[in-house]
């Protein structure tokens, strides 16, 4: 990327919304979504994650039922998609909605994926596709953790859109991505006062996550121990990767990303109650503390 202005950084704000909710192909809840879709726009939240293994064609509702709201895969697995598939399926996506939607990309992991060899040669190389193909490097983002990917990020791709990491992550991406590039971590909030009661909701999420070493490795380097993975995960590593508590203190586990170098945080919101796939009620209380 050059040092002209970032103009995804411009446009997303500083809040989005991540949900595996807002791509379901149910036909039946196409509807749904949209409206969905169309109240997160109302109340200010600047960009919709698609979370999962998504695709272009999951962003289609979201994009049709909005104005202004940018829609991101987080992120498309390189391994699931040809580039070429990508390359058309984002061509009919920006000649329909011009600058709305953004390409996530991922190497996802090996557990996932039978075909997954050297994660970062192949990125490379499919990137270097989509260069070919006419997609604009500002207008994708790499699911970047490690030193390497989060430099391709900032020079082949808008930026980076880490998971399941910690302000002390950002603080070191921010440095490896300089100034320019979009720093957009995942953030997962549990709206639950109770500890025990958070913490299991937690524990239920974050079960799939510890199963993957290309996560725990990451936490490793950032001062967890193994003992840390035991039994659903350690009370310190839920506290850290899920905001739970009372407004201010969410809101300032919010505000951290932001004060270590984020421009944009991904908001994960579980709602303790329901669990839904669309959690809007929640949405609308997260919305309400940000603007406290």
């Amino acid at each position: 990327m050059s040092d002209s202005p970032n103009l995804l950084k411009e446009s997303i704000g500083r809040y989005g919304i991540w949900s595996h909710g807002l791509r379901d192909e149910d036909p039946s809840l196409r509807a749904e979504i949209g409206d969905a879709a169309a109240e997160l726009e109302q109340l200010g939240f600047g960009a919709a994650w698609l979370g999962g293994s998504s695709a272009v064609r999951h962003a289609l509702p979201l994009l049709e039922s909005t104005s202004a709201l940018v829609v991101g895969t987080s992120i498309q697995s390189i391994w699931q998609y040809e580039a070429a598939e990508s390359a058309a399926a984002f061509a009919e996506a920006e000649s329909a909605h011009p600058g709305r939607f953004v390409l996530g990309l991922g190497v996802s992991h090996a557990k996932l994926h039978d075909q997954y060899r050297r994660p970062y040669s192949a990125l490379v190389s499919y990137l270097d596709a989509l260069d070919e193909a006419g997609v604009p490097a500002n207008r994708r983002v790499l699911a970047a953790l490690g030193p390497k990917t989060l430099d391709l990020a900032g020079t082949r791709a808008a930026g980076a859109i880490p998971y399941l990491v910690t302000p002390e992550h950002t603080a070191r991406a921010r440095e490896i991505l300089g100034e320019n590039a979009l720093l957009a971590p995942e953030f997962k909030v549990v709206l639950e006062t109770d500890p025990g009661k958070a913490r299991a909701v937690a524990r239920d999420v974050l079960a799939l996550y510890l199963a993957l070493p290309n996560y725990t490795n990451t936490w490793l380097g950032l001062g967890f121990t193994e003992d840390d993975f035991e039994d659903g995960g350690s009370d310190r590593l839920i506290d850290t990767f899920f905001a739970w508590g009372d407004e201010d203190r969410i809101r300032a586990r919010i505000n951290a990303f932001h004060e270590a170098g984020a421009d944009h945080v991904a908001l994960q919101v579980i709602d303790a109650g329901t669990r839904e796939g669309l959690p809007r009620e929640a949405w609308r209380k997260v919305a309400a503390l940000l603007e406290a």
